[in-house]
Formats: C-alpha cells, sequence, structure tokens
C-alpha cells in the first residue's frame, strides 16, 4: 500500500495551516496514498509558549477537519501531533487517527516528555506545560497493524518492542526534531528501530522553518525492515511517497528470524497498562 508523509511549513496562523494540511492530504489521496501523516505540531509552532494559545479539546476543530478529510478521500489519517490537546485542565501532546469513514481510531498522547538539555545547543522542557500519555497506541488497517509514537518516543527502544510483540509491520512517529538532535540521531533512531523489531519505520516533521524560536530538522523518512532509508524528504515542504511492501517484510523475518529466537527464559519487556 502507498504511505505518504506530509512535510507541512508550519506558519502562527492555525486556520492557514489546516487549509495547507487538508489541501495535501487531497493531494496525496489523488496519487494514490491510502495512509497519510502529517508532522508533530502541525497546526501551531512548536514551543511551550504556544501550547496553551492553541489547545483545542478533543474533538474539536482541527480534528473534526481532519475527520472531514480522512472521509471525503476515504484514507487513514494520521493527524501527527494535530493539536496540543486540553483534556481535564491538563495540556498534552495528542496524535489522532480518523480512519476512511471519518471515526476515530486513535487518540495517542505523547508518553516520553521532551526534556532535555545540551549546554551551549538547545534546551528545552515540554514538562512545563504538558502532561504526559500512560498508553500505547495501535490501530489496525486492512494492510498491517501500526503502532504510534511521537518525536520523543522514538528514542525508547522499549515501546517499540512492545509494538513489535503486539504484531505491528509499521511504527508511525510525527516528530519534530531540532538543528542539534536531528542530523546526529533522527536517521539513526529510525533504522536502529526497524533493525531491531524488523519492521517499517516512518516519521513525518514539519517543514524547516529558520526564522522560527524553534528550527525543526525536517527530512521526513520512511525506513525498510532492513534498515535502508527508501524515501526522504529534504528541509522544503513537500510530501514524500513510499510502497510499503509487507511481502518483503515477510521475508526479512524469515531469512533473520531474530522474533523466534529470542531467550525469554533470559530477558523480556513487557507491557504493564
Amino acid at each position: 500500500f502507498r504511505l505518504a508523509l506530509i512535510q507541512l511549513h508550519v506558519s502562527a496562523v492555525k486556520s492557514d495551516n489546516l487549509q495547507r494540511a487538508c489541501g495535501l492530504v487531497r493531494e496525496a489521496s489523488a496519487k494514490g496514498a491510502k495512509l497519510v501523516v502529517l508532522p508533530e505540531c502541525f497546526n501551531s509552532p512548536y514551543g511551550t509558549q504556544y501550547f496553551k494559545e492553541y489547545a483545542e479539546k478533543i474533538p474539536g476543530e482541527s480534528t473534526q477537519k481532519l475527520s472531514e478529510v480522512a472521509k471525503e478521500c476515504s484514507i487513514y489519517l494520521i493527524g501527527g501531533r494535530s493539536i496540543p490537546e486540553e483534556d481535564g485542565g491538563k495540556l498534552y501532546n495528542t496524535c489522532t487517527v480518523f480512519g476512511p469513514d471519518g471515526g476515530l481510531l486513535a487518540k495517542h498522547r505523547k508518553v516520553h516528555l521532551f526534556d532535555i538539555n545540551v549546554p551551549g545547543k538547545i534546551q528545552f522542557k515540554e514538562s512545563e506545560t504538558l502532561s504526559p500519555g500512560n498508553s500505547f497506541s495501535m490501530f489496525d488497517t486492512p494492510y498491517c497493524k501500526v503502532g504510534l509514537g511521537i518525536c520523543y518516543d522514538m528514542r525508547f527502544a522499549e515501546m517499540a518492542q512492545i509494538y513489535s510483540q503486539k504484531g505491528c509491520q509499521l511504527l508511525i512517529y510525527p516528530g519534530a526534531f531540532n538543528m542539534t538532535t536531528g542530523p546526529a540521531h533522527w536517521e539513526l533512531l529510525q533504522r536502529g528501530r526497524a533493525v531491531d523489531n524488523q519492521l517499517y519505520v516512518a516519521t513525518a516533521s514539519p517543514a524547516r522553518d529558520e526564522k522560527a524560536s524553534y528550527v525543526a530538522w525536517g527530512h521526513s523518512t520512511v525506513v525498510n525492515p532492513w534498515g535502508e532509508v527508501i524515501a526522504k524528504a529534504g528541509a522544503e515542504e513537500t510530501v514524500v511517497y513510499t510502497d510499503i511492501d509487507l511481502k518483503k517484510l515477510a521475508e526479512i523475518r524469515q531469512q533473520i528470524p531474530i522474533l523466534s529466537q529470542k531467550r525469554c527464559d533470559l530477558y523480556g519487556v513487557e507491557m504493564k497498562k
């Protein structure tokens, strides 16, 4: 099946972001994409100072638009971190998934908050305004089972391993790595998660805006179960397409059967909730 990653240029105007995102979703659908992914923080600038201002409840304005365009195009639409979600007085970094009928299939709240300090390069603390999610998020399609994470979640190998154990063949991480962590780890982490679990990994980033307070790395990417980069964007706004070949995935797992060779008598990773 064809997968499309939308690397959107995000402005400070929510309505413009929504309109342009929906337009690119329609374009991707017209080119045969069955599963379309929007980047993390596609409807607002990324930064702790913006989260409260742009926050919405779910359902709300942004998710209603995503539901409508998913139904119109009859696709599976992963809404990046569509919005800072407000719920019960707390804010979450939330990704929503809508099916071809417009129904909400999954809602993933970012589990691992981006709190880092690289002296002289970048300091960021999502926990100043956001609360963490506390659950894994998976959904079924006629093609394969898909596992969801958001950006920093990708650094945690245990989460990807749980998804693999639960039957996922594709992991999707809407993300917004920056100009420090992007060149160092963006592709490396994706290839690691793909090879470790013998599945496809896809990431969707905002396009790079050098004038933004937080400059995203871009380079939305798809990696196959062999660890090969099979599709990759540059820094500009674009749509990346690739065909997900589940026959190739099955062949790789048969050739190097690590999933059946794990020594569960010596070690293990478990899902607690």
